[in-house]
């Protein structure tokens, strides 16, 4: 089987965020035009201490950007609109409590009481 080797980085920028990087590559194809190579790289440490990282790419070809970046202004507009730019999760804040849900809870926010009389 014929391994595909990337071509060598045109432009790269790397952001660091905790225990993830992210990685922006501007490659070129064969017929030598551009793309875009967008890697998640995570650590993963084991209980020895040694460790691994675990890859995702995608790639990115300009006949998509413009969509691309549509979509992708949208959703993020959609997240900081709705949740506000404050990050609320168990991994970023030592202090966070999830909000205990009980089956009552549960029940009334599921269900409208309604009369069957006003049927």
């Amino acid at each position: 089987m014929k391994e595909r080797v990337e071509q060598d980085e045109i432009f790269s920028q790397v952001l660091r965020a905790g225990r993830r990087t992210y990685f922006f590559d501007v490659r070129a194809t064969k017929a030598d035009d551009y793309y875009l190579t967008v890697t998640e790289s995570k650590k993963f440490t084991h209980d020895d201490g040694s460790f691994h990282y675990q890859k995702h790419k995608i790639y990115l070809y300009k006949e998509d950007f413009s969509e691309f970046n549509e979509m992708l202004k949208a959703a993020t507009e959609f997240i900081v609109n709705e949740k506000g730019q404050e990050v609320i999760s168990e991994r970023h804040q030592k202090d966070y409590k999830k909000e205990e849900t009980t089956e009552e809870t549960k029940t009334t926010e599921s269900f409208t009481d309604i009369s069957f009389e006003d049927i």
